[in-house]
């Protein structure tokens, strides 16, 4: 899917809302660094209705277009609309990353998967014999689909009803992970695993902050908006390897850029950089 051509390009975030999207900030990071002083990455409010007419009505005038990232509500809206998606896309039925072709085709993909697998082999995590899962949206079958890929054993997702935990043992049959799942009120239990997933909303493992042992394993909390999080820090407090949300995000991105600019390796270090301090100033607000 890369792209060869170094002359202006464009690209753009997609979702809605989208007004928080780090995107932008950790993208021009990347051209800045690349030396790619044509291009430009914007932002866009899309809901899934206006996602075809925004498709169709993409304008090369003012510089090609090479990509868009998508957020939420458009990771599966999206695919009815493109050319090919790739099989780890395929693999959850989500797309967040969009290539536009020279010759007009439109090529899908999902770099949060190898986005986690990067990100935790950054912090060490490798290769591990057991994980939980907590949470069962649209977050946790890409973290199914990363342990699938690192995870020897069992996984357990902890869920809030007998509905979510039919869906993510639909989703390990369908990844290949096998899955056992439990009720959301045994979610401390998660702490025995080697690697604990943390894929829910703000606020919803606070209270389990108090519950982390003495010599915890490894925790990826995908937040990173506020961080660290309860959780995150308790973690660390007790000497435990921590994974963020922001370092997802950062390594989701480099692909991105890799894949929309050809120019790889993506420099993480200054994307990170400055991810860090758009975070840091949004503190100060």
């Amino acid at each position: 899917m890369n792209r060869t051509d170094t002359g202006i390009g464009r690209a753009a975030v997609l979702g809605s809302p989208i007004a928080h999207s780090l995107s932008p900030v950790l993208h021009r990071a990347a051209y800045a660094a690349l030396g790619l002083d044509g291009w430009r990455y914007d932002r866009f409010e899309v809901d899934e209705a206006a996602l075809a007419g925004f498709l169709d009505g993409l304008d090369d005038s003012a510089g090609r277009w090479a990509g868009l990232s998508l957020t939420m509500p458009l990771k599966r809206a999206v695919i009815p609309l493109l050319d090919e998606v790739s099989a780890t896309a395929a693999s959850v039925e989500a797309v967040n990353t969009v290539v536009l072709t020279a010759d007009g085709r439109r090529l899908g993909d999902n770099t949060d998967i190898p986005g986690m697998v990067a990100a935790l082999r950054e912090r060490g995590v490798t290769r591990i014999s057991s994980a939980a899962v907590l949470g069962a949206g649209a977050t946790a079958s890409s973290a199914l689909a990363a342990l699938g890929r690192i995870c020897d054993g069992e996984v357990t997702a902890y869920v809030r009803s007998a509905a979510r935990a039919a869906e993510m043992r639909r989703w390990g049959e369908r990844l290949g992970v096998g899955v056992a799942t439990r009720d959301w009120s045994e979610a401390a239990r998660a702490f025995d695993a080697e690697l604990v997933v943390a894929t829910t909303p703000a606020g919803a493992t606070d209270a389990l902050a108090d519950a982390v042992p003495e010599r915890p394993g490894a925790l990826f909390d995908v937040l990173y908006d506020p961080w660290p999080t309860p959780l995150a820090a308790a973690w660390r407090a007790r000497g435990g390897a921590v994974t963020g949300g922001l370092d997802l995000l950062v390594h989701q991105a480099v692909l991105q850029v890799e894949q929309m600019t050809g120019h790889a390796p993506a420099p993480l270090a200054a994307m990170r950089a400055a991810g860090e301090a758009a975070l840091a100033a949004r503190a100060r607000v």
